[in-house]
């Protein structure tokens, strides 16, 4: 209930703040005088914005497996492609973020020569291979999904588990079914077990078992999406997952560290730079900071000490769970890197204020 009760929270709060978001810098873009107009940071927020609602609209299939007790209620077919976007979107946003650092740095510490050498297709062509960069290492689910040469019952992509052992049981019978890397068999505490030879081709399907008596069963569908893996997916997972720690995460994390601190200390030493910008730029560092420390650091850690003990840890789902606060998180952050959010925000909670005054003093009237 905890996970699904933060799923719904951020879902709540996420979405129509980033939707907000969205429109207000298309509507920008859109009518600026006397054309429109796309910067290097509109595009990289644009990019960030678009991660974001990756995950928030595939985090109801998320919420509906945890409600299901994570058993997946979909088409088995759903599963790759709801973890694609789900665990794509956390490495977009760390590139993403990443990105928009360096643009804030070279804009303030190297003013001139940035601006000299500003062009909007160069940072095009950076969101497109950042983009590839992230999409490339997830793509590896539909890979697994639909040739499975690195294990029996799952995929290896997403560095959360494989597409999971058919498990199903009924309430009283006790039938289950278990999928092995060397037998299938059918243990049931009424039949005796029938298995196939490892010459046997391996089909792993979803089962619904019945005990003989109708009205003593009551069918659960056993298929667990990205769940479990064998040793054998072990091998090949462990390895990918501190690639993704390394490429995805740890380097993003350090060029924005260093472009953070090194855009502060900058913004400090120039006393013409009016208070309040300094304020947003440091608002903006932190709330940087907080989404790669709190909201994706517990989640990679997660990959370095898989590899070492060579298993999955048990908190790695709660580490998980934190990585969709991110959606949350990242408003904050538009509003400190965009000028025309501020004012859509300020322009909505003066509407929001007028509105209360005029009921309150009608409601003062009234009395």
């Amino acid at each position: 209930m905890l996970v699904f009760a933060v799923h719904a929270l951020t879902f709540a709060v996420g979405f129509p703040a980033n939707v907000f978001t969205f429109l207000t810098l298309l509507i920008k873009i859109w009518c600026h005088r006397p054309h429109p107009h796309l910067t290097a940071a509109d595009l990289l927020l644009l990019n960030l914005i678009t991660a974001d609602l990756l995950v928030l609209l595939f985090l109801p299939f998320k919420m509906a497996e945890e409600a299901a007790m994570m058993v997946w209620p979909f088409p088995t077919a759903l599963c790759p492609i709801a973890n694609f976007c789900f665990y794509s979107s956390i490495y977009l946003s760390t590139l993403f973020m990443a990105a928009l650092s360096v643009e804030r740095y070279f804009g303030v510490v190297f003013p001139h020569r940035y601006n000299r050498r500003r062009r909007l297709w160069r940072t095009m062509a950076a969101s497109a291979v950042l983009s590839v960069m992230a999409l490339s290492h997830c793509s590896i689910i539909f890979v697994a999904e639909y040739h499975r040469e690195f294990g029996i019952n799952g995929s290896v992509a997403d560095g959360e588990g494989g597409l999971g052992v058919n498990v199903t049981k009924t309430r009283e019978s006790g039938i289950r079914r278990i999928s092995s890397p060397n037998t299938n068999c059918n243990i049931s505490s009424l039949k005796s077990s029938a298995c196939t030879t490892p010459n046997t081709p391996h089909i792993p399907t979803t089962t619904l078992w019945t005990s003989q008596n109708a009205s003593e069963t009551q069918p659960s569908l056993g298929y667990h999406c990205y769940d479990d893996f064998s040793q054998a997916q072990l091998r090949f997972v462990l390895p990918l997952r501190l690639e993704l720690f390394l490429v995805l995460f740890l380097i993003p994390f350090a060029i924005t560290m260093f472009c953070y601190i090194r855009l502060i200390r900058a913004l400090l030493t120039r006393p013409h730079i009016p208070l309040q910008k300094k304020y947003r730029t440091v608002g903006l560092a932190v709330v940087t900071m907080v989404n790669f420390g709190v909201c994706f650091g517990p989640y990679n850690i997660s990959h370095v000490v898989g590899f070492v003990q060579q298993r999955s840890p048990e908190w790695r789902p709660y580490a998980l769970l934190l990585t969709t606060l991110s959606a949350a998180l990242d408003p904050f952050i538009f509003y400190f890197s965009s000028s025309a959010v501020r004012r859509a925000v300020s322009g909505m909670v003066g509407a929001i204020r007028g509105t209360m005054c005029g009921f309150w003093g009608w409601c003062w009237q009234r009395q």
